[in-house]
């Protein structure tokens, strides 16, 4: 057998545009015969897919899946959401939420696999060479509870458990789990809705309020006060950026007065359990993608 040489590796990369692993087990497959490798290659779509590789994919589907005291959010972009509407597509992203239940991570969710025994990997590579766009496995995030409920919520859904904006909440508490998912309901879609990026206070990140701390401080400065007042005008602000960003701090969305955190405690009495919420997900589809602009001229 010839030898697979990086060169040889690199070539065959140039001509399919297939990935480097790829390419090496087209040639390790095909005796080091470059022509073999390509033809390889196209039949198992590789080389179709790595040509549509670079195009812009911000379309898709969110799917959420929740089993025992766990749930799974995950994305799975496409380039129209014509595919994104195509059973082949939402059969896919639907195994592929399943199996995301039991992996660690992304890319041990890449490796799992499907009912049909391809990899979720394997099976997206398919589907791009039959369906012809570029998709892509983009991102998963779970939250789980020692002991309690997960709640999921699906916003804009385009068939059950899939669409456009995905909501977990973890809620421990040793109280009746109807209830519990009711008010997990409820709060994942006040989530859905303002879209905070820390549970509590604490949770924000110094970094981020670093930033805020700073930004505020230059506003108050051009007031022309002095350092003490500033402080103080700075404070009061950051009182007022808790309330936007941090979850149990914002104004609940469904009675528009209360804060989330009163709606826990009050929950709690009800139940008559102490409730809390441990963590909370949510990813809405495409968010941080550039998307290419049309150029109307």
């Amino acid at each position: 057998m010839a030898e697979i040489t990086a060169a040889l590796v690199k070539e065959l990369r140039e001509v399919s545009g297939a990935g480097m692993m790829d390419c090496k087990k087209a040639l390790a497959e095909n005796g080091g015969n470059l022509d073999e490798a390509v033809d390889w290659l196209r039949k198992k779509g590789l080389a179709a897919a790595a040509k549509k590789a670079g195009r812009v994919a911000a379309e898709g589907l969110v799917a959420v899946v929740s089993g025992d005291k766990k749930g799974v959010l995950v994305e799975v972009n496409s380039e129209t959401d014509f595919v994104a509407r195509n059973d082949q597509f939402q059969g896919f992203v639907s195994g592929v939420a399943q199996q995301a239940l039991g992996a660690g991570d992304i890319e041990a969710l890449k490796n799992a696999k499907l009912s049909d025994g391809q990899t979720v990997a394997e099976k997206l590579t398919h589907l791009v060479a039959t369906i012809g766009e570029n998709m892509n496995l983009r991102r998963m995030a779970t939250v789980s509870v020692k002991d309690g409920v997960v709640a999921t919520y699906m916003h804009n859904a385009t068939v059950p458990n899939m669409g456009k904006i995905g909501v977990l909440v973890g809620l421990e508490s040793t109280g009746d789990k109807a209830q519990l998912a009711a008010l997990g309901k409820q709060i994942a879609m006040h989530i859905a809705a303002t879209n905070p990026s820390a549970l509590d206070i604490k949770s924000v990140s110094q970094a981020e309020l670093d930033r805020e701390r700073s930004v505020l401080s230059e506003q108050a400065r051009a007031s022309g006060k002095p350092e003490e007042i500033i402080a103080k005008m700075v404070e009061g602000r950051l009182r007022k950026y808790y309330e936007e960003v941090v979850l149990l701090e914002q104004v609940y969305v469904i009675d528009g007065e209360s804060r989330v955190k009163q709606i826990v405690e009050k929950a709690a009495k009800e139940i008559g359990a102490p409730v809390a919420i441990t963590g909370f997900a949510r990813m809405a589809l495409g968010e941080g993608i550039a998307k290419e602009q049309a150029d109307a001229a």
